[in-house]
């Protein structure tokens, strides 16, 4: 399979904020990290604080970190675990680290020691195969006091990275993490004062034949084709959009919404901020606005609009060209219109734009009922619609079917009409969930969130309610789920089926599956378990996982110590002095980016390297090649012919799991 085209396999698994922080205390000019802060490739035994440290005695740890932590750190309540891991496996293999017999945390600011434990061996010593590594668990959770700490080792001398306990820990990092939609957008003024001096940029995409009067992909000379399909996001490291997709985001930046509403604030330093709106709001109504743009007056919804590229976007003068509407554009587009109208017909100044999401929905659903199979293949030559997009959408029978089955639930909730309830009872047992058996999946993610969602409305029908409920109880139950949590399956505690493209996608998709239980009050499983087993995989993604790496971008500023620095798009592209490192350009990408992370055997560079291009290199780079599954990742944006896009570009889709994850975390 093509490997540009694969990339976007990943991107379907997945479909700040407390009052006193302000927008400078995100350092919005993020360039390099402070004098203190350790690079990633610096050994764990090196000092992690200005105040009074440890004397770090040599290790034969050199090539990762021998402690790994959440970097930005743990509220007071939640479990809290260090990971001490000796490598057997992979590039650091070279690397040692047997612990000694006493842990301690060490309170950063006097240098007290706070709290003596010691560490358990992960699966009696053996190693594991995902990583590649022995690992041990410290689990200092007793402490709750607020404060900033280290872990120390007292027998080895090797530390941790600093970190802090204390509540909205996470605050700062949701602010950003939401922030990068408003990098993505298209056709928006990024001031300095928005953006930060590092990533202003005019309007991208408006000028002549662009997004403002943009044609259709086969009459490119037809100018009676020509429409406004100006705004939205780019997809991901590429430029273009793509209805289905930024439906389903504009669904789930709204489910985050809903999931926790007293968390959102209206202080994101985004042009809307303080308009009395949440501004998680805000940003999905600007994907709404977009999704409207692309609405036909017959109802139907244009399928994708391909753009042109360049570093900073402004500069990108190439026209732009949409294609054809299809069936499950529109089915996608009807269930973001749909939960659209519901949330912002919750407020006053947003009253008159919800009733006109309301009637875009149903007019989308007349559509799609009256046109089931419409489809649209763009970048297949097939068709001629080769480079419009740099991946395909288009679904299958199932596919579809699922689009609409989701449609209906959030037309159900927004209209009130018995018609999508009767075909939700009607077909509900059809969904993956049902009729494999209580399935529940990362790779069914928006579908299982929708059945829920429906199995909450006071007017569900309540056999379909309690059958929705039972059969996600009794999927999260098996060993394939709470089985891997309480048999401890992963050292790093943040399972997952497979390192697949968007591996770090899946991460906060998984984590989303049990924090469900609690917003919709299914099962029998205590908040602390649920918080424990969700916070796993928020700690994995901020750097509980073999290369001690916090996988978002540039969030030196806000607490992490090996954060990543390079992803693989087209505004922030290798070799830029500006934005192609966060370390080592200007600037770099901005904070909260997170990364697609470990990749197992999809990975590799041009099959005619080495001799195809000097970029090449004599050999693949190790890291990401010949790895262990947790190991295949590489902090890097390399273009052709060493094809990084596999790891380290970003997707919306991921952006939007992490979200609704972290938001939840409290």
């Amino acid at each position: 399979m093509n490997m540009k085209l694969n990339r976007f396999a990943g991107r379907r698994l997945a479909w700040v904020l407390v009052a006193g922080v302000s927008a400078s205390a995100l350092a919005w000019t993020v360039g390099s990290p402070t004098s203190d802060t350790p690079s990633p490739s610096a050994s764990s035994t090196a000092p992690v604080s200005s105040a009074p440290t440890p004397i770090a005695r040599s290790s034969a740890m050199t090539l990762g970190p021998g402690i790994v932590i959440d970097q930005f750190g743990y509220l007071p309540s939640h479990q809290k675990v260090a990971v001490i891991r000796d490598p057997q496996t992979g590039y650091d293999a070279g690397d040692s680290l047997t612990p000694g017999g006493t842990y301690q945390v060490v309170n950063a600011a006097n240098n007290a020691v706070v709290f003596t434990g010691s560490p358990v061996a992960w699966n009696n010593g053996a190693e594991d195969s995902t990583s590649g590594d022995k690992v041990w668990h410290f689990d200092f959770s007793g402490l709750t006091a607020a404060g900033t700490y280290f872990v120390r080792d007292r027998d080895r001398g090797v530390v941790s990275p600093r970190f802090k306990i204390g509540t909205n820990l996470y605050t700062p990092v949701l602010k950003a993490a939401v922030r990068t939609f408003f990098y993505q957008r298209a056709g928006q003024v990024k001031t300095a004062a928005n953006a930060g001096t590092g990533w202003a940029d005019g309007a991208s995409h408006v000028g002549p034949g662009q997004d403002r009067n943009a044609r259709l992909y086969s009459a490119k000379t037809n100018a009676a084709t020509e429409r406004d399909v100006s705004g939205g996001w780019y997809d991901a490291g590429d430029m273009n959009k793509y209805t289905s997709w930024t439906a389903g985001y504009v669904v789930d930046l709204l489910h985050s919404y809903l999931g926790n509403k007293p968390v959102w604030t209206d202080d994101y330093n985004i042009p809307e901020s303080g308009n009395g709106v949440p501004d998680i709001v805000d940003e999905a109504k600007w994907g709404l606005d977009w999704l409207g743009r692309m609405q036909q007056s017959n109802g139907s919804v244009l399928s994708i609009v391909g753009v042109s590229h360049a570093s900073p976007p402004s500069s990108a003068t190439g026209p732009s060209y949409y294609g054809p509407a299809s069936t499950s554009a529109t089915l996608n587009a009807a269930a973001a219109y749909a939960i659209g109208s519901k949330v912002l017909g919750g407020f006053p100044a947003h009253s008159n734009y919800a009733a006109t999401m309301r009637t875009r929905a149903e007019n989308a659903w007349n559509w799609a009922v009256a046109n089931p199979n419409v489809t649209f293949r763009n970048n297949d030559p097939a068709n001629g619609s080769e480079g419009l997009g740099a991946g395909q959408q288009e679904t299958d029978d199932y596919g579809r079917f699922t689009a609409k089955l989701i449609a209906a639930i959030y037309l159900y909730d927004a209209t009130g009409k018995t018609v999508y309830r009767d075909f939700v009872d009607a077909n509900y047992n059809q969904a993956n969930l049902i009729r494999w058996y209580n399935y529940v999946s990362p790779y069914d993610a928006n579908m299982q969130l929708a059945l829920l969602y429906y199995s909450s409305l006071s007017g569900a029908t309540a056999s379909t309610a309690t059958a929705i409920r039972n059969a996600y109880n009794s999927g999260m139950e098996s060993q394939y789920l709470w089985g891997k949590i309480t048999g401890k399956a992963d050292p790093y505690m943040a399972y997952i089926p497979d390192y697949i493209w968007g591996s770090n996608a899946i991460k906060g998709v998984e984590a989303n599956l049990y924090l469900d239980l609690r917003r919709f009050g299914v099962g029998n499983r205590s908040e602390a378990d649920v918080m424990a087993a969700a916070g796993g995989y928020a700690h994995y993604l901020h750097g509980v996982n073999p290369f001690g790496k916090v996988y978002l971008t540039n969030m030196y500023s806000l607490g992490a110590t090996n954060s990543t620095n390079q992803i693989f798009h087209a505004w922030f592209t290798d070799g830029s002095a500006k934005w192609d490192d966060a370390k080592n350009s200007t600037y770099g990408p901005p904070p909260g980016i997170l990364v697609g992370g470990p990749n197992y055997n999809q990975w590799d560079w041009d099959s005619r390297c080495p001799g195809i291009s000097a970029a090449c290199g004599t050999e693949r780079p190790r890291p990401p090649y010949g790895q262990p599954p947790q190991k295949s990742y590489k902090d890097f944006n390399d273009g052709w012919p060493l094809q990084s896009w596999p790891i380290s570009e970003n997707s919306n889709g991921y952006q939007a799991s992490y979200i609704r994850m972290l938001s939840r975390l409290k």
